[in-house]
This record gives structure tokens, sequence and C-alpha cells, in this order.
């Protein structure tokens, strides 16, 4: 009897949906990948894009978390604060993270180029179907 290494679907016969796909986590953005999307994205001008991006990396809290900042959670009166403090949804807690200065000035023009105002969210984003906001998806910003 020979041992077939390919998983086949028992209804068809056709290989796996996930055959020699990477599943589960992720390997992490390397540096260069990390500013080669910052440089396409300010070649572009995409001031938005390039204000999630740079807030994803600079604070590493889940996108949930991201689409909930408002305008008063990193301005501060006038200039943007250079740490910024939010409350995670699935765990509660308060987590701290610093803005780079290149993270402030995009996210400076970002608010202003908006016209956003405090009480603002910082990123006027679709609500899904059981109402909850998501960010565009980074596809769309890497590629």
């Amino acid at each position: 009897m020979s041992h077939d290494p390919t998983p086949r679907d028992p209804a068809g016969g056709r290989p796996s949906w996930n055959r020699r796909r990477l599943l589960g986590q992720k390997p992490p953005l390397k540096l260069r990948e990390v500013w080669a999307i910052r440089i396409r994205l300010q070649i572009a001008e995409r001031h938005l894009d390039l204000a999630w991006f740079n807030l994803a990396i600079d604070s590493k809290i889940r996108g949930c978390d991201l689409v909930a900042l408002r305008v008063d959670d990193v301005l501060l009166g006038g200039p943007i604060r250079p740490r910024a403090t939010v409350l995670q949804r699935k765990t509660g807690r308060p987590v701290q993270f610093d803005l780079t200065e290149q993270t402030r000035e995009v996210v400076m023009r970002w608010i202003t180029q908006g016209g956003l105002r405090s009480g603002d969210y910082l990123f006027r984003v679709g609500l899904g179907a059981a109402g909850s906001r998501s960010p565009p998806p980074l596809r769309s910003i890497a590629g």
C-alpha cells in the first residue's frame, strides 16, 4: 500500500486548500520592508495611509484599538504628544507608546488636512455589520 504525502479532501479527491501555505502567525516585517512601505506612501502623498502605518508600527496595538484612537489621544492643545496612552479593548489595560517625530509630523498633517477636531476619531472608517470599526486592509497599503 503506497502512502500519499498530499492531504486530500475525502469528498472530491482534490488537494487540501491550505497545502504549502503559511498558516498562523506571519513573520514580522523587516526594517527595510517598513522603510520601503513608508517611502512609497510618502512619494504617493497618501497621508492617511502613512499615518495608519506609522501609528501601527510605533504603537504595536491591535487594529481595533488603533481605529478607536481619537484626536484627543494624540493631540495636546497644539502639538502632537510624544507619548500616548490607550486602553486596550481586549485586556482592559492601559498601554503607553511613544510616537516618533516622523509619525507626529504625518499625524498632524492628517489632522490638519482632514479637518479633524477634538473628540473626532483619528481615522474615519466604515462601520462593519456588528457596528465595529475596521481598518483598511494593510495589503492595500503595502502593495
